[in-house]
C-alpha cells in the first residue's frame, strides 16, 4: 500500500471529500491508456469483480416515502435493451465516509452498490426523494448566489451533453430547466431549490466553439471562481457524454477539478444511445471504462461515477441517493 499524506487529515483518505489529482500538467493521448495509478486500497478483499446491476428504489430508504405531486412527471420504465452492465474491480469502488464494508461468509461483498455506478450505499442515504423544486435566481458572480447556507450540487459539462434534460429528469419536471437545441444557452449560475433544504445548480456549458470568445472566457472565469470559493458546494457533478469516445476538454476539466481538490462525481449521460461505427462503434459502458482509464493516472483515489439517461430516467434514483448521502454527511460535519 502506498501511504499518502493529505492536508485534510480529519477526513479519511479514501472519501469523496479528499479527492485530488497528481500535481502535474495533464497531457492526454486519447488513443492510448495512461500509466497505472498508485492507489490507496479502499479495503482488503478477495481478488474478484462484482456487478452494479441491482436497482435500489429510493422508497426503500428512510425518509423517502413521499407522494409524487401530479405536476411531476411519471417515471419511465427502463427497457431491458437499455440496461447497462459493468464489472467493477473491488479496488475501484467508491466508499462513502463512515461506510462499513461487509462480506458474506463466502467472501462476497454484501454492502449494496448503486446500480450503474461504483458507489457503495451508506447509512446517510435518506431523504433523497424530490417533492418540491423551484427556480430561485440566476447569478453571474459567486458573491451574488443565494446566501442562506443550504448545501448545493453543481451540474457542469460540455455544451450539448444533456445537462438541462438531466436536471429536469432529476426533479421529474419537463421545463424546470429550459432545454435548447442550440448548445451554450445557459450563461449564468442558476440555482434551483429542492425541498426547501438544498440546491441543484445549473452551470454554463463549456467547449461550445460558436459562442463569442469573450463570452466563453467569462463563463470559465466565473464558473471556476464558483468552484474555488463557494463554501456551500458539496460536490460538482461533471457530465460526460457516454455515447461518444472521450473528449480532451472533458479530461482536462476533470483533471482541473482534481488538482484543486474540488469534490467531483462523474455523471455519464446518454447511456441509452448506441452510436454507429463512425463514432467509434462502442457501447456506452465501454466509453465509460475508457474515460476512467484515461483520467486514472491523475487521481490518487477513484472518483465516484454513475451512468444515466434522461430519456429512460436511468440513474435518476442513484444520483439522488448519492447526493443524499453526501449531503447528510456534509450537514453533520
Amino acid at each position: 500500500m502506498v501511504l499518502l499524506h493529505l492536508p485534510r487529515t480529519h477526513i479519511s483518505l479514501c472519501t469523496h471529500f479528499s479527492l485530488f489529482s497528481k500535481p502535474k500538467t495533464p497531457t492526454f493521448n486519447i488513443a492510448t491508456t495512461l500509466h497505472p495509478i498508485l492507489t490507496c486500497k479502499l479495503f482488503s478483499a478477495p481478488k474478484s469483480t462484482l456487478s452494479a446491476s441491482e436497482s435500489i428504489p429510493i422508497s426503500q430508504f428512510p425518509g423517502n416515502h413521499i407522494e409524487t405531486p401530479q405536476e411531476f412527471e411519471t417515471p419511465i420504465e427502463i427497457h431491458p435493451e437499455f440496461e447497462t452492465h459493468i464489472e467493477i474491480p473491488l479496488e475501484k469502488l467508491f466508499v462513502p465516509p463512515e461506510t462499513e464494508v461487509k462480506y458474506t461468509d463466502s467472501g462476497a461483498l454484501s454492502t449494496r452498490i448503486l446500480k450503474g455506478s461504483n458507489i457503495l450505499l451508506s447509512k446517510y442515504a435518506r431523504d433523497a426523494q424530490v417533492n418540491q423544486a423551484e427556480f430561485v435566481k440566476s447569478s453571474v458572480r459567486t458573491e451574488d448566489c443565494p446566501s442562506d447556507g443550504l448545501p448545493e450540487f453543481a451540474l457542469v459539462g460540455r455544451s450539448n451533453v444533456g445537462k438541462s434534460s438531466l436536471l429536469n429528469s432529476l426533479v421529474r419536471r419537463k421545463k424546470l430547466a429550459l432545454t435548447s437545441k442550440k448548445p451554450g444557452k445557459t450563461q449564468c449560475i442558476n440555482h434551483f431549490r429542492i425541498n426547501d433544504s438544498w440546491y441543484l445548480v445549473d452551470l454554463p456549458g463549456y467547449g461550445y466553439a460558436a459562442a463569442p470568445q469573450e463570452l466563453r472566457t467569462d463563463w470559465v472565469k466565473f464558473t471556476k471562481d464558483y468552484f474555488l470559493n463557494r463554501s456551500t458546494l458539496v460536490s460538482v457533478f461533471l457530465l460526460i457524454d457516454a455515447s461518444i469516445p472521450a473528449k480532451k476538454i472533458d479530461l482536462e476539466y476533470a483533471s482541473w477539478l482534481g488538482q484543486n481538490q474540488i469534490p467531483m462525481t462523474l455523471i455519464f449521460t446518454k447511456c441509452d444511445k448506441r452510436k454507429k461505427k463512425r463514432h467509434g462503434g462502442k457501447k456506452a459502458e465501454e466509453n465509460v471504462q475508457d474515460f476512467q482509464e484515461l483520467i486514472s493516472g491523475f487521481f490518487e483515489t477513484v472518483p465516484p461515477w454513475i451512468m444515466t439517461s434522461s430519456l429512460t430516467n436511468q440513474g435518476r434514483d442513484e444520483m439522488l441517493l448519492h447526493m443524499a448521502q453526501l449531503r447528510n454527511y456534509w450537514l453533520k460535519h
